[in-house]
């Protein structure tokens, strides 16, 4: 197999299969870059991480106080989960994802920041689905805790809130759900959410319909590909 290119590991899910691929490209030089697709589709590359780091930055920006527990719903590469640790206020923070083998290239460091987020004892893994678990507040994101109350959820799970991963997710995306997931939130909490795409209007009037402030931030990164500036955008959302 080409230096150039490795596929790492590829296992079957309950979405199809997903993959792991490490390749180089002339436009990186000589930095690896890592690539996660669910059958034909990319879900993750380490070629543009700025908006997933953002969602931490932005969304914990917003936090109020210290020795902070935070949900971040959706593992990817590990970028976000990173980023976030990097703020000392964090006491304890759940990685969910509803799909083993993601959790499984980190927990093996098949993946650059898996070493990081192992190391880090403030970091747990939860294999769940993020949805089941945000619209059940009775039972909530900690399995060990039942009902527990976070100061921050960072989701960067669908493409952006129209375009889902999973048909299913659509039902998330409704005042309803919103609301039982916003009921896991301590007052003053925040729910940030990533979206690959510019913010969109409507989404931010269902926002409002549950929390008390909304912001969207659109976060610009330079794409080599493209030889120009693209985006993607962050909704930070604070409870009552």
């Amino acid at each position: 197999m080409s230096l150039l290119f490795k596929e790492i590991d590829c296992q079957p899910s309950p979405l199809g299969n997903i993959s792991l691929r490490r390749r180089r490209l002339p436009a990186f030089s000589d930095r690896d870059i890592y690539e996660v697709k669910l059958g034909d589709e990319f879900l993750m590359s380490s070629m543009f991480v700025e908006a997933e780091e953002a969602l931490s930055d932005l969304g914990l920006a917003a936090v109020q106080g210290d020795d902070l527990s935070v949900v971040v719903g959706g593992l990817g590469l590990g970028y976000t989960a990173v980023a976030a640790l990097k703020d000392e206020r964090i006491s304890e923070q759940l990685v969910v994802d509803a799909l083993d083998t993601v959790i499984g290239w980190h927990q093996d460091e098949l993946v650059p920041l898996g070493k990081i987020l192992n190391a880090d004892t403030r970091n747990r893994y939860v294999h769940s689905s993020f949805f089941d678990l945000a619209t059940d507040p009775a039972n909530g994101f900690d399995p060990q805790n039942p009902g527990r109350k976070f100061d921050a959820i960072l989701l960067d799970i669908d493409h952006s809130p129209t375009e889902y991963l999973n048909a299913s997710n659509a039902s998330f995306y409704t005042t309803e759900n919103l609301s039982l997931m916003a009921e896991q939130l301590k007052p003053k909490g925040v729910f940030a959410m990533w979206s690959q795409n510019l913010p969109e209007e409507s989404f931010i009037e269902l926002l409002k319909t549950v929390f008390d402030s909304v912001e969207s931030h659109i976060v610009p990164f330079y794409n080599p590909f493209l030889g120009n500036e693209s985006t993607n955008s962050v909704y930070v959302c604070v409870k009552e």
